[in-house]
């Protein structure tokens, strides 16, 4: 699958986090289904915005993209988002672009004008089948750039002449670099072959971008290009569409200066990725309970396994493991279904309950593994749950067993000065059933 990746100039938005989180899952997903995939997703590293914020640092345009391309990886990284098998450049692929575009003007699909080269939409009969548009439609009302030198207001540049001073490559058609829309379908074809299996990106893709390589494509292939596409809602803030204009314009490392990252992937897959998603603090602070919901039932589960008597399982208790797997069969039922990982949670949350109801320290050991298992097997698949267990400063563990033995011996007066004590030092204890849980404010 290939998934439409950054124009490196900048630190990404949550918005673009979103459609990042989303393909990052889907590849989880169709792992575990047992698909081997080869995930693809590109870096726009030349680029209109590139060259300019290039100019205003006075430093070459590689060392903007560069820069921004290891931001992405730590960012993404905070996401939880793994890595994608391969991340081409433009850059490294211009002999390829420059092949592709001859193609489509031996083919009369593409002209020359002016040092620029553009696609001749009027030559590809189903241009506009993804945004389910006719060419009149899209003729009259579409936003385009009215140039000259275009025999079609919609004919879209794949190479374009360089302007004095700017970044540029040897063609057949004079010094330039390469247009947007050709980047993709040159380096999918290039990595993944004619037609793809994924395709997609955020929304706001569809048309042109998607389109536009749809058409080059297939006039060049003759091929269907993508058997599927996938698009990602927009994100919104209070309900009104992202903006820097808004000032209400945010970036993941902003959000993680108040909350764990991975509270964020969980509101972001708690919605179908089709649909829109809003965000605000107050659902933040709502799936960072939802998710801490998840960690309890961890938690209480690795404690039972602990402390659990290593038996053989009764006939009861295999019953109810056996009936437990139809929440792996119900799970994979929704995600099957156009990936519906808002569903996938909650069936999630349904096996949680139905483990918290049905076992406790009486358990055999056995049953309580293999329903942590299926549990985790579930979690890991949408990435969550994966934040490595925290450690403390051994004076801190040190006066939370001396609160512990203080509060065997009854001297509760000792356990609450220490108690209080840890809460200034930013630790938080709750007694629980379980044991003694700890967290930091």
């Amino acid at each position: 699958m290939y998934a439409c990746g950054p124009t490196v100039y900048d630190y990404f938005h949550i918005g673009n986090a979103r459609t990042f989180i989303i393909f990052d899952a889907l590849r989880k997903y169709l792992e575990y289904r047992g698909y081997d995939v080869t995930f693809v997703q590109n870096f726009t590293d030349v680029d209109d915005k590139i060259i300019n914020r290039a100019k205003e640092e006075g430093v070459p345009p590689g060392e903007i993209s560069e820069k921004f391309i290891q931001i992405y990886f730590e960012d993404s990284k905070t996401l939880g988002i793994e890595k994608a098998d391969i991340y081409p450049k433009v850059t490294e692929n211009i002999e390829e672009i420059i092949e592709f575009i001859g193609e489509l003007m031996d083919k009369g699909y593409a002209y020359e004008s002016g040092g620029d080269v553009y696609f001749d939409v009027s030559r590809y009969e189903d241009y506009g089948k993804l945004s389910k548009q006719n060419l009149e439609e899209l003729q009259l009302g579409a936003r385009v750039e009215v140039s000259e030198q275009k025999r079609n207001p919609l004919d879209f540049v794949l190479w374009k002449a360089a302007k004095p001073g700017e970044l540029s490559w040897e063609s057949p058609w004079g010094a330039g670099r390469p247009g947007w829309h050709i980047e993709c379908s040159t380096m999918s074809n290039k990595y993944l072959g004619e037609t793809i299996d994924i395709h997609g990106g955020g929304r706001d893709l569809i048309f042109p971008h998607h389109e536009n390589e749809i058409a080059q494509s297939e006039a060049r292939s003759g091929k269907p290009f993508a058997n599927y596409w996938l698009h990602v809602g927009y994100l919104n803030i209070d309900d009104k569409k992202m903006s820097k204009s808004l000032g209400n314009f945010f970036t993941p490392r902003e959000i993680a200066k108040e909350f764990d990252l991975e509270n964020f992937r969980f509101l972001i897959l708690s919605a179908h990725y089709r649909n829109p998603v809003n965000f605000n603090r107050e659902l933040l602070e709502s799936a960072k309970n939802g998710l801490d919901r998840l960690y309890t039932g961890k938690n209480n589960l690795e404690y039972l396994i602990e402390n659990a008597e290593d038996r053989i399982p009764m006939e009861n208790e295999k019953e109810w493991l056996e009936n437990l797997k139809q929440y792996k069969n119900r799970f994979n039922e929704v995600m099957d279904d156009d990936f519906n990982t808002a569903d996938g949670i909650a069936v999630i949350f349904d096996l949680v309950r139905e483990i918290n109801t049905n076992v406790d320290e009486k358990a055999a050991k056995q049953i309580l593994q293999e329903a942590y298992d299926l549990f985790m097997e579930l979690t890991s698949v949408l990435g969550l749950l994966g934040k490595k267990e925290e450690t403390l400063e051994e004076d801190i563990e040190r006066l939370i067993e001396e609160r512990q033995k203080a509060r065997k011996e009854k001297n509760f007066e000792l356990s609450d000065k220490i108690r209080d004590d840890l809460k200034e030092k930013g630790i938080i204890l709750e007694d629980t059933p379980q044991g003694v849980k700890w967290r930091r404010v």
